[in-house]
């Protein structure tokens, strides 16, 4: 595996080493040793599938907060996102920050979202399905998310958003009482 770090500070983004054949490819998508070796702490409490049948979904911007370590690999298993992460670490060089970064699953990438950082992601695709390894347990009463076009963060996504829950849209505004 290739760890290519981000501007915000414990985002990576995991190139694997993909094996082909005559049968097909073959890819290691978690490994707590080369994951630890190169300065991820991670364990794998849940797995989690998000399945968008269509393109330009929006979900997020979810996050849970302290005393939560939910930490995340995600992974496109078909079709492509456009993901945003925003550093909600208060003693994070990079606080309030944010960084864009577009995974397919054609690319095989694997992306490693911090604990204390919001992730909100648009499907660029049909049929778009996104595995997550969690590090932590959910846990309802720390779960908190904004509306992915708060005007504090100002993100320009790539395309208006087509299809959202109510949930997501209907978040409120960012707030540094949300943390």
């Amino acid at each position: 595996m290739k760890f290519i770090s981000q501007y915000i500070e414990g985002v990576v983004l995991i190139r694997p080493n993909v094996f082909e054949d005559n049968r097909g490819s073959f890819r290691r998508t978690y490994c707590s040793k080369e994951l630890e070796d190169n300065g991820i702490k991670f364990s794998v409490c849940q797995g989690n599938i998000s399945e968008n049948t269509h393109q330009y979904t929006m979900r997020g911007f979810h996050y849970q907060k302290n005393p939560s370590k939910e930490s995340k690999l995600l992974t496109p298993v078909s079709g492509r996102i456009y993901n945003i992460l925003i550093d909600l670490r208060t003693t994070s060089p990079t606080f309030l920050k944010s960084t864009a970064i577009e995974l397919s699953a054609s690319l095989r990438e694997t992306l490693h979202v911090p604990a204390g950082c919001a992730n909100a992601f648009l499907t660029l695709e049909p049929n778009t399905v996104v595995h997550y390894y969690m590090g932590d347990y959910f846990k309802p009463d720390s779960y908190c998310g904004f509306r992915f076009n708060d005007p504090f963060f100002n993100i320009q996504w790539p395309h208006s958003i087509e299809v959202i829950s109510d949930r997501d849209n209907n978040f409120p505004d960012f707030s540094l009482d949300l943390l």
